[in-house]
């Protein structure tokens, strides 16, 4: 990825003092003894039109088990590395291109007392800062749609696991029907958004070296909750707790966009778990 495009896609996830909003309106909306757990950061740092609920998706085919040494690639302010140490006795290493998605990450990971389980690392995902096999299992979730260097990506991923170990990705893909509708969550525009076909990727992941254990699109199965998510944007507007406090009030145009690309075949939902050769 070339410095200019970096800039701009840190300029697009960065803004200042996101920790503290997103806990001043956690207790705003719960009160000011809320215990701050993963749950219930969950509408506040899963960035996902589909939150927590895509983060329980991956991990179910993720399956991670306690003990195990994880990594988060493209982990942004840390709310999924959180939720999986928690829920699953694993560690976390989240790592993240933009500045204050770290110090976020940090800040959030201390509050809900798992800085002893969560280690947030700022690098690029293209050029891991890591040795070879150094974890057992590593995800990525709608983070591949800011990566040119797609074949790096993947064979990043393959470098710093250990033989046997597995790679979980969900992320959007190229559709058939022409560019997806701007701005996205990951773009304001096409200039930072790199997106492959199911096929492609499917190419890209084989030639990397990965076997593959599970490869779909899941297009159609995650539409109906996309539509819904759209008629609630455009009905009642952002929920009290979303992904406002993060993004700003342009994330509800981000996510109907989400959603019209997708219902016009613009966008493809691939996920997939991938083996690294013993």
């Amino acid at each position: 990825m070339g410095e200019a495009a970096s800039s701009k896609i840190q300029d697009h996830y960065a803004s200042e003092g996101i920790a503290a909003r997103i806990l001043a309106a956690l207790r705003a909306a719960w009160g000011e003894d809320i215990p701050v757990t993963p749950d219930a950061l969950a509408p506040l740092d899963h960035f996902h039109g589909r939150g927590l609920k895509a983060t329980e998706e991956l991990a179910a085919l993720l399956d991670p088990r306690a003990g195990e040494r994880l990594l988060d690639i493209g982990g942004g302010i840390g709310g999924p590395a959180r939720w999986i140490a928690a829920s699953f006795g694993c560690r976390v290493t989240s790592l993240d291109l933009t500045p204050e998605c770290c110090r976020t990450a940090v800040e959030l990971s201390a509050a809900t007392g798992l800085s002893d389980r969560v280690f947030i690392i700022e690098g690029i995902a293209t050029d891991l800062p890591f040795g070879e096999g150094e974890f057992d299992r590593a995800y990525s979730e709608n983070v591949a749609m800011n990566i040119a260097d797609k074949p790096r990506f993947y064979a990043e991923a393959l470098r710093v696991l250990r033989p046997g170990g597995v790679f979980a990705f969900s992320n959007y893909g190229a559709g058939p029907n022409g560019d997806p509708h701007f701005p996205l969550p990951w773009a304001a525009g096409p200039l930072t958004s790199f997106l492959a076909s199911p096929d492609e990727t499917r190419e890209e992941i084989l030639d990397a070296g990965f076997e593959l254990v599970v490869f779909r699109d899941k297009t159609e199965e995650v539409l109906p909750d996309l539509r819904e998510n759209r008629r609630r944007l455009e009905g009642q507007g952002l929920p009290p707790l979303g992904l406002q406090t993060l993004m700003g009030e342009r994330i509800a145009e981000f996510q109907i966009n989400v959603a019209r690309s997708a219902e016009e075949g613009r966008l493809t939902i691939i996920e997939a778990l991938l083996r690294k050769p013993t």
